[in-house]
């Protein structure tokens, strides 16, 4: 079988021909997408990374496909009805870092709260020990709305439970055992964001949580609080954001994603294939609105990347596909 991996770093080439022999492997330290396609295209299976995108393009491109392994718990970049279309496989990693984003997430809320980032900023660039403008706030005893109560969700409820914060949460499909277990309260959205001194998004990226943070519900944050998001950047609606940031509804926001994420960060190659909607323009300049706002901390997609991740992250990627080779398949993300 041949079997392709896009997007390596190189640490894992030997672990991923031992897990691997007698397969005809192609290792590669490049993304694809349908403006990087790969000189070949006779591969049976590949896997990807998060910077690559399995469109209807690609696949076009890649006839002898059956299998394709993404190295991430999310899936947003590839289009599952078109693999299904095309009878190919899509396998996924359910879990890898709970406790790696979860820390993440709350490092930006640390730095929001307490304006860590400028105070380093300003000594090393004025040096500058001037106190004025990084007056904080305690996060003990304030309210923490988590939205999404999956494995990230609930490891975001540990820590926070650990600086003594009030913790209530969102989920289309609540868990009254954790609940109980964990001590926190679930809401209808529009409660949890009017009570809420801090918000963290830890949902999946879906249909249903496309712009789940809008124009009309943001008006509802209470004034001042806080929002971070690793999880996806279409869940919040940038505009909305943007507004928001600049009335003063929102005190600050911790972004490790970006909606048109893609598009931000390889500027000149999507304006010069010149397929970018009037829309994904807007939402580019508005990125780097956010990108030059003092309140707004940005990071590039970093919440899993720790070596302790991408070793599990590897290592279950390859129990994937050694069981699509075995033909019993398992981790396929719903619709494929």
């Amino acid at each position: 079988m041949k079997i392709a991996f896009f997007e390596l770093e190189g640490w894992e080439e030997n672990l991923i021909r031992a897990a691997l022999p007698g397969h005809e492997l192609v290792l590669s330290q490049e993304k694809i997408d349908p403006l990087t396609l790969p000189a070949a295209n006779d591969f049976d299976a590949v896997s990807v990374f998060v910077n690559s995108e399995i469109t209807p393009e690609v696949l076009a491109a890649l006839p002898s496909l059956k299998f394709i392994a993404t190295r991430s718990t999310g899936f947003d970049h590839v289009d599952a009805a078109a693999c299904k279309a095309k009878n190919v496989a899509v396998s996924y990693v359910p879990g890898y870092g709970d406790n790696t984003v979860a820390e993440f997430a709350f490092g930006l809320i640390l730095n929001l709260t307490r304006r860590i980032y400028r105070a380093i900023d300003q000594i090393k660039e004025a040096d500058s020990f001037d106190l004025h403008g990084l007056r904080g706030m305690d996060i003990k005893g304030k309210t923490i709305g988590i939205i999404g109560t999956g494995r990230i969700g609930r490891e975001m409820i540990r820590i926070a439970k650990g600086f003594g914060m009030n913790v209530l949460a969102h989920d289309p499909f609540p868990n009254a055992q954790a609940a109980q277990e964990m001590g926190f309260e679930y809401l209808k959205l529009e409660e949890l964001l009017g009570r809420s001194d801090v918000i963290s998004l830890h949902t999946p990226y879906n249909k249903d949580t496309h712009h789940l943070i809008n124009k009309t519900n943001i008006a509802l944050i209470k004034k001042g609080a806080y929002l971070v998001n690793t999880a996806r950047g279409p869940i919040v609606e940038t505009e909305a954001l943007v507004a928001a940031l600049k009335d003063g509804t929102l005190a600050g926001a911790g972004l490790d994603v970006l909606e048109e994420e893609g598009e931000t960060k390889d500027e000149m190659k999507f304006l010069g294939a010149g397929s970018l909607q009037v829309q994904e323009l807007r939402t580019m300049l508005q990125n780097h609105m956010l990108m030059k706002m003092p309140n707004v901390l940005i990071t590039p997609h970093n919440a899993f990347n720790t070596q302790e991740a991408m070793e599990r992250i590897l290592g279950t990627t390859l129990e994937n596909v050694q069981g699509f080779v075995a033909g019993t398949p398992k981790n396929l993300i719903p619709g494929t």
